[in-house]
Formats: structure tokens, sequence, C-alpha cells
């Protein structure tokens, strides 16, 4: 099977032989017998031969114990190759020593599973050379025309509303005059903000559809990052940051708080609607019963986060703080002090945060368990899955309301029920999104004053990434908080503003200051999020996003699925823009 080599191992020792096997991506787990090799009877007869299926997403540590004395016999490490056939032969090379030897035997060599990846690459760079070269031509006046007057395209870069919060000129009290606040360059700027958030979106859509089924663009099974880890805060930083523009156009354009308070909570209650009814896994378990309904969920957590970050800033925003006016004892942070209230409730949180997650008494459980359960820490805590985070939903939410598979469940063999949007984890995605506020209050702050701006973006990304560093001590498994999806873990917060800045600036620099890219492809979902989103989740299963495949057991056709369906919903998102069609809520 896919992910699978086969091992054939011959037994040529008096003795019975027990294989077991230790994953290297499992943490201080325990070993999994795989099988029990009968003793030879000095023939090469099939009772002393036993073919099994190795793991091949990672390196793999064999123990070979005799089955009567229980004596280790060999280890061996290796990192099979997907496809590949094997053969372990156990043999004595001394009989007088007992010397036992392990030879390890290539019989079919593996297929390389990464080389349709490549492949993907190379076409999609033929498609952006074809276009970058058809933008070329379009330079020349002739053609230009031409085309103009075939196709004439209406100008739609005014509507660079967000339904998460961008801002945009009907959120204003008259939505008749362009405003004067939002110029050209301000445009530009949300520009690369909605390109930010289509980039995030789309690797959010691959990875969800299933990413070629490939292990990285999964979720990690508990400490540790792999791409499809990195989306889901990407996009909650942006949307702090739109929240931050957004109410700063409306409040500047004469809106009264109670009314922008209004719009807050219907979003917020149209978010988590939608993610409750609409984009709820358990509904493929049978109709849609408040016996396996799912609370928690992505569009939850933003539903909600959105509305905490967002009254937040309208609670304590001060008018004057965003241009500059108001003076502060302290000029390098000119951009944090004006700010101090909502900085000290976000502090409170991730107090509280700390406080559940050490100090909680979880039955059965160590204190500060963060550990993933199952056979992880030598299986001495098999039911203390995510420790307070995963009790404290289990406790108020119920097991049957939370997500039954978390990613654990494969290498750590978890079998308690654990929810990564679950609601100790949302304290600090609020910290998340407040860190995109930040960087949407440079943005206002500094204005048009780019390397003022840029320069910022670099401070705060090296300050969340030294805090991260110490955190974690620079190591995947060791630190004091691990990086954990998860679990949503402090670091996990500083680790992912510190790239999201990073990419941000980056974003920025090529977008908005020389405008050496206009955001194209990913600016077009950006523009339609919650539409892709929602629309990618409802229609997974239905043509042309899914079809039976020849080999369901093949990377190639996983890969092809899932980058034809993630391409899909790009060319659906640029349709929609060209006819100035806009889902916000």
């Amino acid at each position: 099977r896919m992910d699978q080599a086969l091992l054939i191992v011959r037994n040529e020792l008096p003795e019975g032989l027990r294989l077991a096997a230790l994953s290297g991506a499992c943490h201080q787990c325990l070993y999994q017998v795989l099988a029990f090799i009968p003793p030879s009877n000095g023939s090469l007869k099939k009772t002393d031969i036993v073919a099994v299926m190795v793991d091949t997403q990672h390196p793999l540590t064999l123990l070979l114990n005799s089955s009567v004395s229980d004596r280790e016999l060999c280890k061996i490490q290796y990192h099979f190759g997907e496809f590949g056939n094997y053969s372990l032969v156990v043999k004595t090379l001394s009989t007088s020593t007992k010397t036992v030897s392990c030879d390890l035997v290539i019989n079919e060599g593996p297929i390389n599973s990464y080389l349709p990846i490549l492949f993907a690459f190379l076409v999609y760079m033929g498609i952006l050379a074809i276009l970058i070269a058809g933008h070329l031509f379009m330079k020349v006046d002739a053609v230009r025309n031409w085309v103009y007057k075939k196709l004439n395209p209406r100008e739609t870069d005014r509507l660079i509303n967000s339904e998460l919060g961008s801002p945009n000129t009907t959120d204003s009290v008259s939505s008749d005059a362009t405003p004067p606040l939002w110029s050209t360059a301000s445009r530009q700027r949300l520009r690369s903000l909605d390109t930010f958030r289509g980039l995030s979106l789309i690797i959010m859509v691959f990875v969800n559809y299933g990413g070629g089924k490939y292990w990285f663009f999964k979720h990690e099974s508990w400490n540790g990052l792999t791409v499809a880890d990195l989306v889901f805060p990407w996009f909650v930083f942006i949307m702090g940051t739109s929240i931050s523009l957004s109410l700063s156009s409306m409040l500047k354009w004469g809106s009264s708080k109670w009314k922008v308070l209004g719009k807050i909570l219907w979003r917020s209650f149209l978010l988590m609607l939608l993610g409750i009814i609409v984009v709820n896994p358990n509904y493929c378990l049978g109709p849609l019963s408040w016996d396996n309904l799912r609370i928690p969920g992505v569009l939850q957590r933003l539903g909600f986060t959105y509305l905490v970050v967002a009254a937040l800033e309208l609670l304590f925003t001060r008018s004057g703080a965003e241009s500059g006016i108001l003076e502060t004892s302290c000029p390098a942070l000119q951009d944090i002090l004006p700010y101090w209230p909502q900085w000290i409730f976000i502090l409170m949180l991730e107090v509280i945060w700390l406080c559940l997650t050490f100090l909680l008494p979880v039955p059965g459980c160590p204190r500060g368990y963060l550990g993933p359960g199952g056979i992880g820490d030598f299986g001495n805590y098999p039911n203390c899955t995510g420790g307070a985070a995963g009790y404290i939903d289990r406790l108020l939410l119920g097991e049957n309301h939370i997500y039954q598979h978390p990613s654990s469940s494969v290498i750590y063999q978890t079998t308690m029920p654990y929810d990564p949007e679950g609601i100790l984890g949302t304290i600090n995605t609020i910290f998340m999104a407040f860190l995109g506020l930040q960087a949407g209050k440079i943005i206002l702050f500094y204005k048009d004053q780019h390397k003022e701006i840029m320069s910022r973006f670099i401070i705060w990304s090296i300050a969340m990434g030294i805090i991260s560093a110490i955190l974690t001590k620079c190591s995947k498994e060791e630190g004091f908080i691990p990086i954990n999806k998860n679990l949503w873990s402090i670091s996990y917060v500083t680790t992912m503003s510190c790239f999201a800045f990073i990419l941000l600036l980056l974003i920025y620099y090529l977008v908005d200051v020389k405008r050496l890219w206009s955001g194209a492809p990913f600016f077009y979902p950006g523009m339609n999020s919650i539409l892709v989103y929602i629309g990618h989740e409802v229609f997974e299963n239905y043509f042309p996003f899914k079809w039976k495949m020849q080999d369901s057991q093949s990377h190639t056709e996983h890969l092809a699925q899932n980058l034809t369906a993630t391409t899909i919903w790009v060319i659906i998102s640029y349709i929609l823009y060209r006819r100035r069609i806009f889902w916000k809520i």
C-alpha cells in the first residue's frame, strides 16, 4: 500500500523471534510488535519466513528479540522506501559465542515517491512562464488595444473589502464618494493583505483535500511543524491585520461604536453558525443531529476570535493613536504604548492559559502534561491526550461533540477524542490575531513610510523568534513549551507570528513597495476567502473536485486530483473577481 514497504524476515536460528518497530516520529514511544517468527527447522520452508508491512514515511528502528528468553538479538535503524521489497536474514555467525547477524537485503528497489511533486512544480512553472510571456506581449500597443476591445474588462480594484474585515467604502456612512483616506497606494497595501490571505487559503485548501497523501502535507502527529500547520495561524494573523484597518476606516468615516459593534456581533455569529451547521465533519456519520455534532471548528474559532479581538480594539481605541498624534515617552514603542490596555488584557489571557495548562488537575494524568497520550511517554498516560486542553473539552463539551480522529491517533495510537480547535487553544488564537492587529497598527501608524513599516515587521519577527527559541530551547521535543498545533501552544503562536511578519514583509515589499508582483493568483481567492473555504468543504466529494481513481495507492493520482481541485477554486475566485461578485458577511 501507499507509504509502505514489504519486509520478509527469514529466521535461521533454532529459536523463535519477536520483531518490533519504533517510528522515528514517535517520541518516547513503546515498541510495537510487528510479527512473531517461528524457529528454523533447518530448511527453507515457509514456516520460518514471515512477511510484514513497514511504514516508509519516517525512519524505523527494528528490534529483534528472542521469543523464549526475551534476549535482544539485534537493533536496526533504517528508512524504508515506498513499495520496496526487503529481506531481513537472521542467522548465527558463531555457534561458540552465539553471535547473531541481522542482514538487511534489498530485493526490489523502492520507487521515488517525490517525483510527482517535481513534475507538478515544473508544470506550474511552465504555466507561469506562459502567463509572464503573455503579460509582456500585452505591452505591445496593437495587441493590447485589440484584446481590450474584445474583453472590455471592468476595473474592480476599488472593491477591496474582505469578509473578515478589510476596509471597504461601504462600511462608511456614505458609500457614494470614494474616501480620500484610501488612496491608490493604500489600496495597493490592502492588495498585499488579500494576497497574504489568499496564499494561506490556497495552501489550506490543498492540504485539506489531501496534499497528495504526503505526510508533510498533513498535520504533525504532535510536537513539531509540517506545511499543513502553517496556514491556519497565518489566516488568523491576517484577519487581525484586517480588523485594525477596517475599524479605523469605519470610525474615521463617522460610524458610531454601537453600529460597528453590531456588525462585529453579526459577523461573528454568522461565522460560528456556518462552522457548526455547514462545515461540520461529523455529518458524514449520518444525518446531522445533536448526538454527534462537533461544536468546535475552524470557522467557530475564527468567529469567536474575531469577536474578542475586534471588540477589544473597538472598546479601547483612541483617536489620534493611529495617526501618530499621541505622544509617548519612548519613541521606540510609539506603536505599542498607546494600546497598553489591549496588551494588558491579552497578557492576562496568556496567564490564564498558562495556569490552566500547567496547574489544572487532570484525573489520572500528571499536572502540566503536554503529551499525546497513547503509546507516547512509554505508554504511562494513554488516556491523557492533550492534558488540560483535552480534559476541558471533554468535560464541558462532551466526548461526542469534539473531533474524533486527531492527528495523534496514527503514530501515537491514541484512542481519546481530541479537538485541535478546542476551548483552551482559542486563547492563543486570540493572541495570534492580536499580533496581526499589531501589524495593522504599524501600517496605519507609519502610513506610506515603507522603510519604517518593514523595519518594524523585522523587529517584531526577531522578537517573536527569540521568544520561541527560549520556550522551545531550539528543540522539537525538549523545550519548556514545545511547538504544537494541536495544543496551539504559546511557542506555536510566537513561531508562526515570526514567520507571518517575515512573509507579510516580503509580500508587502514585492506588491506595494516595488510593485514587482500583482499578487496573482493568490489575490483572487483572498478576496473571496469565506466562499472558497466553505465551498471547498461542501463540494469536496463532488466532481470535478474528486473522481474515482484508477490506482488509489498512488501519490501521483492523489496529487493530480488535489492540485486540480485547488486550481479550480483559484479559477472560480478569479471569475468571481472579474464579475465583481464578493461574498462577505
